[in-house]
């Protein structure tokens, strides 16, 4: 071994580097590294090149060696690329190296977050369970468990995210999945995850959790009980708003089988070019995170100043009703701040729309700060009485804190919410 890379002689004598220490160690091997270490190092695969970047494979297929060769490929006897709609070496580095992050066994990436749960799903329950999941999930979370599994035979019971009594009322001998993402969007409510795993695991159920919004720059919920983990690496993963992407991660005996075959014959392929961007943006993960955290704890505490503003929903705040508990189970509180203006949805508007340098769209995660109005966006398919009830009113504004000065971020605010 030479620099952490191995190396093999060739029949011609010369050093052909066929992969990166970090590939050979199993996950326990790795776990005495630090998170920024692995966000950096995990996942590295070389090619003969031996290239210090991550290499970016943009192909459809791969070539076997010989027929037995693409027999045993083909039949999961052989270790090894097949086709990228499920094996891809660019995909590879990423599951990897987010898995080591999220300390998982398993990752399997797919072309988006909706996809990421769609793959849950598919891939661990049929035609009969039960679901019991959080009211407050971000709209298209609840179309999809709602309407679109219902038509399949899988039915979803809604509940509250932060009353555990609820989560036992809604069990069935039939429940197999609880889900939850933590803090929700946008509400920022945060969900106990160890006692909700208490709970699934006591009926024989498995808890999935959204870390969207979280990261394991904050928080891993796979440490705190929970047996799936979900991402949308379209945003904090990337960082810069630029790809879509998502991803499943759990135990290899969980998440590795059902989720292949949910990609091998569902395509919901994560793409190479893709998987690069994200891969990268894992490298500056913690950085970013504590300063998106940074600013939007400055900036909660400037909203809940502010006389035009009724509330503020952030999990730093001493005020959040889940202050504690997102003390106990997150490093920071997130970079996203929900507040609600006085004057329902024509103030909320008018605020929106004079905003100049915060950009309006539904997105968040990126390093320029974007605001929405949550209720005629993101949850705007949802019936007005449902988003009452889970505390999406007229007057909320969601703001996901980028990375430009914070000074520049409310003078930009200041204006909608006096006028």
């Amino acid at each position: 071994m030479l620099g952490g890379v191995y190396l093999l002689e060739t029949p011609s004598g010369s050093a052909c580097a066929l992969t990166n220490l970090f590939t050979k160690a199993s996950p326990t091997a790795m776990s005495h590294l630090e998170f920024d270490t692995l966000a950096v190092r995990a996942g590295v695969e070389r090619s003969h090149f031996n290239e210090h970047s991550e290499a970016l494979y943009l192909t459809s297929s791969f070539v076997f060696s010989s027929a037995a060769q693409a027999a045993a490929r083909f039949a999961g006897e052989d270790e090894g690329m097949v086709y990228s709609r499920y094996t891809n070496p660019t995909v590879k580095m990423f599951e990897d190296r987010l898995a080591a992050l999220e300390g998982a066994e398993c990752c399997v990436a797919t072309a988006s977050g909706m996809a990421a749960i769609m793959g849950c799903v598919l891939g661990l329950l049929k035609a009969g369970d039960h679901i019991v999941a959080s009211r407050s999930l971000f709209g298209a979370t609840v179309q999809l468990l709602k309407n679109l599994l219902g038509r399949f035979g899988v039915e979803t019971t809604f509940v509250s995210l932060t009353d555990t009594q609820q989560w036992r009322d809604a069990l069935r001998p039939n429940t197999r999945l609880f889900f939850v993402e933590t803090p929700s969007n946008p509400l920022t409510e945060i969900a106990d995850i160890a006692e909700l795993a208490r709970i699934a695991h006591a009926a024989d159920a498995l808890l999935a959790v959204d870390n969207c919004f979280c990261t394991p720059a904050l928080q891993r919920p796979l440490a705190l009980g929970a047996d799936v983990v979900t991402h949308s690496a379209t945003k904090y993963l990337d960082g810069q708003g630029r790809v879509l992407g998502g991803a499943v991660l759990g135990s290899d005996k969980l998440v590795r089988a059902p989720l292949t075959t949910f990609l091998r014959t569902g395509g919901a392929t994560l793409s190479p070019f893709n998987a690069w961007v994200v891969l990268k943006g894992l490298e500056t993960l913690r950085l970013r995170m504590e300063a998106h955290c940074a600013g939007a704890l400055q900036l909660a505490h400037w909203l809940e100043a502010h006389p035009a503003v009724e509330r503020v929903y952030y999990p730093g705040l001493a005020s959040h009703p889940q202050h504690e508990l997102a003390l106990r189970q997150q490093r920071l509180g997130g970079g996203v701040v929900s507040f609600v203006v006085r004057g329902g949805r024509e103030a909320a508007w008018r605020v929106l729309d004079s905003t100049r340098l915060l950009s309006i769209t539904a997105n968040l995660g990126d390093a320029k700060s974007t605001i929405t109005h949550p209720a005629s966006t993101t949850h705007g398919r949802i019936a007005p009485e449902v988003r009452l009830e889970t505390g999406v009113t007229e007057g909320l504004l969601r703001v996901a804190v980028g990375l430009e000065a914070l000074s520049d971020l409310q003078e930009d605010l200041r204006q909608g919410l006096e006028s």
